[in-house]
């Protein structure tokens, strides 16, 4: 008998209606409301979700529901985890609000991650905290300034094409350390938020005990698993 949930969250079952109502909703459309279909060849931690097709293959369709499975697995961890650190969360996403990803996002973040993020307030506001708890100290911030000056060069120095690692670079085509160290030190520590959320992803997922069919797109002990890199 096939059990009703999808998967066991430390011993509580994930009912399967939740992930058979992110199934329902319509992929591809235009405007926001657009459910995330990341493109295929992307580069990415984890399987895209096969794209819905009529008369699709039956191992497509398993695929499909398990890459559902663990954008809404994760969804469910993040709202536990936001409830743990006392984050308010709204109580329900509905499917057919999911996001559109845009395609340099599924390659930072890796597929299911980044749909994760999409579908679930709560794996936003848990990123968001985490980046929040991140301390990037002034050296690493220094340090990333001194090895990228090619990405401070002024407007004129561009316009001229100045190499700023080269004899024909003049201090004064590079933009001053004060002006650009608190944008440096936001994306040093949006990257280091980042980091954190997967580490807490890969903790979180180890008390998780998938249903048959319900297995990670990438496990290979089923037949049709994918991990493409």
């Amino acid at each position: 008998m096939t059990p009703e949930y999808a998967a066991l969250i430390n011993g509580e079952p994930l009912p399967r209606e939740r992930v058979d109502a992110f199934l329902q909703a319509p992929l591809g459309g235009a405007g926001p409301h657009r459910a995330t279909a990341p493109p295929r060849g992307a580069s990415s931690h984890d399987e895209p979700a096969p794209a819905r097709r009529r008369n699709e293959p039956p191992s497509v369709a398993r695929q499909r529901r398990r890459w559902a499975t663990q954008v809404v697995v994760t969804d469910e961890l993040a709202r536990r985890a936001c409830a743990d650190r006392g984050l308010k969360v709204p109580e329900e996403v509905s499917p057919v609000s999911v996001l559109a990803v845009a395609e340099t996002a599924v390659a930072d973040l890796g597929s299911i991650v980044a749909a994760a993020l999409a579908h679930s307030p709560a794996a936003r506001i848990l990123l968001a905290a985490l980046e929040c708890e991140q301390t990037v100290p002034e050296t690493a911030v220094r340090d990333y300034y001194d090895r990228n000056q090619d990405r401070f060069l002024t407007p004129d120095a561009l316009r001229r094409g100045a190499d700023p690692f080269g004899e024909a670079a003049a201090p004064q085509d590079v933009l001053p350390y004060e002006d650009v160290r608190e944008g440096i030190a936001r994306e040093l520590r949006k990257a280091a938020g980042r980091q954190a959320f997967f580490g807490w992803l890969d903790q979180a997922r180890g008390g998780v005990t998938y249903s048959h069919g319900h297995e990670h797109p990438g496990d290979p002990s089923h037949p049709d698993h994918e991990h493409r890199h």
